[in-house]
């Protein structure tokens, strides 16, 4: 089976991708979008984000046999009573949020009579709303599917030609490891880096702005990464709270044993830390999953890393 009409509920980085990618790689497939912000409905709009921005959600989603909610995770259950009404019976339900598990459960009651199926597609820019959108963001990125034991296969099988079709390599996981995996590659890192440049923010009265003005490369990448949407991270930190404290927890007794290394003038385990995380950084680039170019390929959207 494929899906004749996709609807997508959010118009942001996401959703503004997902109907740009659709027009252009499935254009035999109609889509509808619908947005809360007033703004960015007349914005997706004004970009052809789908072939028919609405005005209400139940609107949007009403002929859709493919409803894709791209909100952030803590209004997820909220927007799917909000169109319930509206669904078709067989619609398949599915999102682009980061923590699965939670949304998985939102979904679920929300909707206890609809085919749920969750993605993730990792694939993201710090950028957010209806301008970030561009049709080419899940090219060569991975979407991570986490079916429920009991399935639809045709369903399930029908999403991930979707994906496929739009670029992304499809994988498929229980969602509590997806949470787990996440967390380590996305969720503590985007953590890390809102402390970094938030300690920056509060020294910058102590160093007379020279933390901005001397930035170097790694502060901007931090600045890049804190940069994302606060409303969706909060959510995501929130939703994703066992699994990310259980990482923290981890990263925190290697940052205390980096401490004692340095304190003890350590040279050698210093040099065989930062030699295995290099590596780290090649494989990386051998999987396709970044570019090696000194602005990592960010001049462009092709090369833009994932940012959640």
């Amino acid at each position: 089976m494929s899906f004749a009409h996709v609807a997508i509920i959010g118009l942001g980085l996401q959703g503004g991708s997902i109907g740009l990618a659709v027009q252009e790689f499935l254009p035999g497939t109609q889509v509808s979008g619908y947005d809360l912000d007033p703004a960015h409905r007349a914005r997706a709009a004004e970009r052809g984000l789908a072939h028919v921005v609405h005005d209400s959600a139940e609107d949007a989603v009403r002929e859709a046999d493919l409803v894709i909610f791209c909100v952030p995770p803590g209004v997820m259950g909220d927007a799917a009573r909000a169109v319930r009404p509206a669904l078709r019976p067989d619609a398949l339900i599915s999102d682009v949020g980061s923590c699965k598990g939670s949304i998985a459960r939102a979904l679920g009651e929300a909707l206890p009579d609809h085919f749920v199926i969750p993605a993730h597609p990792v694939a993201g820019t710090e950028h957010s709303g209806p301008d970030a959108g561009f049709a080419h963001l899940f090219r060569n990125r991975w979407c991570i599917i986490t079916p429920p034991e009991q399935t639809d296969l045709l369903k399930l099988s029908a999403l991930v030609e979707f994906w496929e079709a739009l670029g992304a390599n499809v994988e498929h996981m229980n969602a509590e490891h997806h949470d787990l995996v996440l967390a380590v590659t996305s969720h503590l890192p985007h953590l890390i880096a809102y402390t970094i440049v938030g300690t920056a923010s509060d020294l910058e009265n102590v160093t007379q702005s020279e933390v901005i003005k001397y930035s170097a490369g790694g502060f901007r990448d931090f600045t890049r990464i804190a940069a994302s949407d606060p409303t969706m991270w909060r959510d995501v930190f929130l939703n994703n709270k066992d699994a990310v404290l259980e990482m923290l927890g981890r990263f925190t007794e290697d940052l205390t044993a980096l401490q004692r290394s340095i304190r003890m003038g350590d040279g050698e385990a210093l040099f065989g830390h930062f030699a295995r995380t290099r590596a780290i950084r090649r494989s990386i680039i051998e999987e396709g999953q970044d570019d090696s170019r000194p602005d990592f390929g960010r001049g462009d959207h092709e090369g833009t890393v994932p940012a959640e």
